[in-house]
């Protein structure tokens, strides 16, 4: 079975830590959504103005034309808040898997205070939460605590894509 991954969540949830992870453990390349951002985008966001779905679309599009480009299977971390920003993906990415990255929000706040030198600033994580909508049931996410520390949540996540392989 070829696996393509989309690892999503809030800013600050673990998305680049656990998707790396994740794509080294099951021998997969591994991308990371903010490396996608054009300059205009980051820009906005350096500036604690959130980006407007007409910014990401473009950004989505790259995103998902590089994980289709991986015949053999990747990951991605990608915040996809948005149910329209899965079934984006999903529409460059037949078969595309969600593994959901889910957490308090003052835990994740508290991550996202102590991190330097990324261009999201904690400021935004309001707006994070208020536009994320969790994956619905027909989506068929993996859902994971990030409570949990990292090496517990790869041992989840590959345990769980293992036995939907295995179906």
């Amino acid at each position: 079975m070829t696996l393509h991954l989309l690892v999503m969540g809030v800013s600050g949830s673990g998305k680049s830590t656990i998707g790396a992870q994740l794509a080294r453990a099951l021998a997969l390349p591994f991308g990371d959504a903010d490396a996608f951002h054009p300059a205009s985008n980051v820009q906005k966001m350096s500036a604690g103005i959130p980006l407007t779905d007409e910014d990401r679309w473009p950004w989505l599009d790259a995103l998902g034309a590089w994980l289709a480009a991986q015949k053999g299977g990747g990951v991605i971390a990608c915040s996809a808040l948005k149910r329209a920003y899965r079934d984006r993906l999903r529409a460059a990415v037949p078969g595309l898997r969600i593994l959901h990255l889910s957490g308090q929000a003052a835990m994740i706040t508290a991550r996202q205070a102590a991190r330097e030198g990324h261009f999201m600033p904690p400021s935004l994580m309001a707006s994070q939460f208020a536009t994320l909508e969790p994956p619905a049931p027909d989506e068929a996410a993996l859902v994971l605590d990030i409570t949990a520390p990292p090496e517990v949540l790869i041992l989840q996540a590959t345990a769980q894509l293992r036995r939907i392989a295995a179906c």
